[in-house]
């Protein structure tokens, strides 16, 4: 035997959480993320409002034309995080490697755990009893021998469900006649092709193998092998500078046409990419700045740099690039890094051995803050540990649109 993995997703997991602490909220149709009034969407919902069409990712305005009596909620980051840094403490003790795919969800490597699937099935019940006991949630765990079938067998009794697929055979057996977009890297618009040319089985896809990889090419020659159970991927732990940017984006509750205004937002993202690059230990070598128009079209620029190594050379550089942006209303702005790599592998320049350089960057930045403080009545500089948080950020800079 090759591998055996196991797949844990929580069940509705800022909406558990939510319903769990305050029980009130048991029974009734809840939706975590914006409100009926702002911009945004739903971040995950109650399975009593998915009853009524409402799922992730939606609209929050389609969400309350389907639910209007559903109860909304902003979402506390900040509690789902140490939650799921529980989590993954449970996860971890049982598995070799753990590839995280959100807070409440990541594939376990329990190949020499388990030693075979009896003692996966052991793994499984047992991380689904700790969910229970030590945090009251619940959990759908698939046990499987390789990644897709481990994830299809998570969803497959969902919620506070547990599936075994053990074998090729009893994947393609489960999967034949379900729609091609049960098939992993199968998008709305990959379907819409395969769709097109009669294919919209797994089952259609062995039959014409041929023809999905003359339509997809690479992707094509991925999925008919999907289609024959075969997945030979490993479980992956997650590694920083594996990432391919490090970013913060933000989007008003109204749209915004002072980019001086956009300037001092981009002070504020900066502070957050660069606390999160440093976090983990990374630094990089390009800016990028997206703005999003109010016609919903996004538009990017990039530039490299020598190093993104303070919060000022972030700025500095994001700031040189919204002047080269069109200026119409913007109804979303993003600061991220790129081309990373490790703090100890990045080239030592003469900035860094003069410390003057050190304390000017300093000094511009609390320069800076002071600038945003007089603007805007608030102390930035004494609470950036609180301006981190999603939450708290969003806020403030609804605040300083609002009083600009």
């Amino acid at each position: 035997m090759s591998q055996i993995i196991i797949h844990v997703d929580m069940d509705a997991f800022f909406a558990a959480v939510e319903m769990r602490d305050d029980p009130t909220l048991r029974g009734k149709p809840l939706i975590i993320g914006s409100l009926p009034q702002e911009r945004g969407v739903v971040a995950t919902c109650s399975y009593e409002a998915r009853k009524y069409g409402v799922h992730s990712a939606m609209n929050i305005k389609e969400a309350y034309r389907l639910c209007p009596n559903g109860v909304y909620m902003h979402p506390n980051m900040e509690k789902y995080k140490a939650i799921s840094h529980r989590l993954h403490e449970i996860w971890n003790s049982y598995a070799t490697a753990l590839e995280a795919i959100a807070f409440d969800e990541a594939y376990l490597d329990v190949t020499e755990r388990a030693k075979d699937f009896d003692g996966a099935r052991s793994i499984g019940l047992e991380i689904k009893r700790r969910i229970r006991d030590e945090l009251k949630l619940s959990c759908s765990v698939g046990v499987a021998y390789s990644k897709t079938a481990a994830k299809i067998a998570s969803e497959e009794k969902k919620p506070n469900g547990y599936f075994e697929i053990l074998s090729p055979k009893d994947f393609v057996d489960l999967i034949n006649d379900r729609d091609v977009r049960v098939l992993y890297t199968v998008g709305a618009m990959t379907a819409e092709r395969l769709y097109a040319n009669g294919i919209r089985t797994v089952r259609d896809i062995s039959e014409h193998r041929e023809e999905v990889v003359r339509l997809l090419g690479k992707q094509g020659r991925w999925i008919t092998q999907l289609a024959l159970g075969i997945d030979d991927r490993k479980v992956k732990p997650y590694r920083p500078e594996d990432a391919k940017s490090i970013g913060r984006e933000i989007t008003f509750q109204a749209d915004v046409d002072d980019f001086d205004f956009l300037k001092d937002v981009l002070l504020l993202l900066a502070l957050c990419v660069d606390r999160r690059a440093k976090r983990v230990g990374l630094h990089g070598k390009g800016v990028t700045l997206k703005l999003t128009y109010t016609d919903m079209k996004s538009r990017s620029k990039s530039q490299s740099v020598f190093d993104t190594d303070t919060p000022v050379s972030i700025y500095d550089t994001a700031s040189a690039l919204l002047e080269q942006m069109e200026k119409q209303p913007v109804r979303l702005v993003g600061v991220s890094i790129y081309q990373l790599s490790r703090e100890g592998e990045r080239q030592i320049r003469l900035d860094d051995i003069i410390e003057d350089a050190t304390k000017q960057k300093q000094t511009r930045l609390n320069a800076l803050l002071l600038e945003l403080q007089s603007r805007y009545g608030l102390d930035f500089a004494s609470n950036l540990e609180q301006l981190f948080q999603i939450d708290t950020l969003h806020k403030t800079i609804e605040y300083m649109r609002k009083h600009r």
